[in-house]
């Protein structure tokens, strides 16, 4: 990505923050101005345009139906004194047209995360199988989304993604084929499957705002936390 295309997108986030139309902003800096859909790849207003839908449920759960993607509703709840679900959604097996099956349960998320995950498995996952491992991909296993903590279960400092069910913490994947991949057996060496998990990995951090794995901390040995919102970390 090149210098004013970086800079570009980084305004286009900023502006997402303070509301500014992502139409008219985005067209000026050169960037896609038009509605997110599946079928367009990735770019670089991909993110910000996720995170547009994640300021409104209601637009968010339109989208969702509209790309064909299954999701049921989860009632609002506050959990303790930062923990909270606000508009997060169930994702179902149907991810616009691709089935994937989440285990060891479909996961609850904020609801532009769920849309993040769909953009995900059909412009990152799917490819990166398709090209590196000759397999498409069934299945995600996850270690979960929602839990009220702090980052990495400490007792005090910064409220964890997890505690508003903005981040899904990915542990592998299982393929058309019957293959399964895991983070914690997977990742090291050069062969295929430690190729598929690194270009996941980097390929997420264009959906994702915070993508962090193995290479990150010990904490992350056996996964990848895939998060929309906060500050940006790829690593």
């Amino acid at each position: 990505m090149g210098g004013r295309t970086r800079r570009g997108a980084a305004i286009l986030l900023a502006a997402v923050t303070a509301c500014a139309p992502l139409n008219q902003l985005g067209g000026r800096l050169g960037l896609d101005p038009g509605p997110l859909r599946l079928a367009d790849p990735v770019d670089s207003s991909t993110r910000a345009k996720l995170l547009v839908l994640d300021r409104d449920p209601a637009v968010c759960r339109a989208w969702l139906k509209g790309e064909g993607v299954a999701v049921s509703s989860v009632a609002d709840r506050t959990e303790g004194e930062f923990c909270s679900l606000q508009g997060a959604v169930r994702l179902g097996a149907d991810l616009g047209g691709a089935r994937l099956r989440f285990s060891p349960a479909a996961p609850v998320t904020r609801c532009g995360v769920a849309a993040a995950l769909a953009v995900w498995r059909r412009r990152v996952v799917d490819p990166a199988a398709q090209e590196i491992l000759r397999a498409g991909v069934s299945g995600v296993d996850h270690f979960g989304s929602y839990a009220c903590r702090r980052v990495n279960n400490a007792a005090a400092g910064r409220v964890s993604g997890h505690a508003r069910a903005a981040a899904l913490d990915v542990a592998g994947f299982r393929l058309s084929d019957g293959r399964r991949i895991t983070v914690v057996g997977d990742w090291a060496g050069n062969d295929a499957e430690a190729r598929f998990l690194r270009r996941v990995r980097d390929e997420s951090c264009r959906v994702f705002s915070q993508v962090l794995s193995p290479d990150y901390n010990a904490v992350h040995h056996d996964h990848l936390h895939l998060e929309l919102g906060g500050y940006g970390l790829c690593r």
